[in-house]
C-alpha cells in the first residue's frame, strides 16, 4: 500500500501554505507491520529535502540522527520502516512563512486523519512538535470531545502519559531543521522519546 495513492485534499482552504508542494509518503508498506507513527510539522520547502527523498535529504539527515541518538541502528528510510515506523507530516504543503495558522493545522487534521486510519496495527504515536500535537487534538475532539495532549511546555508535560485511540501519545519536538543539529538539549530528549517509542512498539531495532 502506498498512502499517497489513498490520502488527498481536493480542496485546498489554506492560505498559508503551497499546494504544489502538496505530499504524502509514496513508500510501498504493509499497514500491518507499521507499529510506530511519527508525525512530524510540514513538508521542506525543497522537496528533495522530503524523509522519502532519495540522496541526501536533508529532512531523512536529521531524523536518521534521531534514532540513531536513540540506538536505533537505521542507515536510510528503508530501516526505519524495517523496524515498524512509519513517518509523515500534519501538514501535508509545504508552508509560506515561520509559522503554521491554527486553522491550517484544524483543516490538514482531516487529512492527516484518513492517513493515521490506514494503520491499524500502530502500537504508540510520537507527536513531534506544536502542529503534530494540536493536529491530533482536533482529531480526539471531533471523535471525542476531548483533546489528548494537555496545554503547556512540550518539555514539562512529555513524561506524562497520554493516549490516543487507545494508545500512548507522545509529545516531543521536531527532528527537522538546522536547529534540530543545534539544540542539544531537544536533541537528547528527542532521543529519549524516540527510544521510548522503539520499546513501546516492541521494535526489533530498539537498543538499551
Amino acid at each position: 500500500m502506498r498512502a499517497s495513492d489513498i490520502v488527498r485534499c481536493s480542496e485546498f482552504p489554506c492560505t498559508d501554505i503551497l499546494k504544489n508542494l502538496f505530499v504524502v509518503p509514496g513508500a510501498e508498506v504493509d499497514p500491518s507491520s507499521i507499529k510506530m507513527m511519527l508525525i512530524c510539522e510540514a513538508p521542506p520547502p525543497d522537496p528533495k529535502d522530503y524523509f522519502y527523498a532519495e540522496g541526501d535529504a536533508f529532512y531523512l539527515k536529521t531524523l536518521l540522527q534521531a534514532f540513531q541518538d536513540a540506538g536505533a541502528d537505521v542507515a536510510g528510510m528503508a530501516a526505519v520502516l524495517r523496524a515498524g515506523a512509519y513517518v509523515t507530516t500534519a501538514v501535508k504543503c509545504g508552508k509560506t512563512g515561520y509559522a503554521i495558522s491554527t486553522d491550517t493545522t484544524r483543516n490538514c487534521s482531516a487529512v492527516l486523519e484518513k492517513e493515521i486510519d490506514l494503520f491499524p496495527e500502530v502500537e504508540v504515536y510520537l507527536l513531534m512538535g506544536d502542529v503534530a500535537i494540536k493536529a491530533v487534538n482536533y482529531i480526539s475532539k471531533r471523535r471525542t470531545g476531548k483533546a489528548v495532549i494537555p496545554p503547556g511546555s512540550t518539555y514539562k508535560i512529555r513524561q506524562g502519559e497520554f493516549f490516543f485511540r487507545g494508545k500512548p501519545a507522545l509529545p516531543s519536538y521536531t527532528p527537522t531543521g538546522h536547529n534540530y543539529l543545534i539544540e542539544k538539549s531537544k536533541r537528547r530528549m528527542i532521543a529519549e522519546d524516540i527510544r521510548r517509542a522503539l520499546e513501546i512498539s516492541g521494535s526489533p531495532r530498539a537498543r538499551a
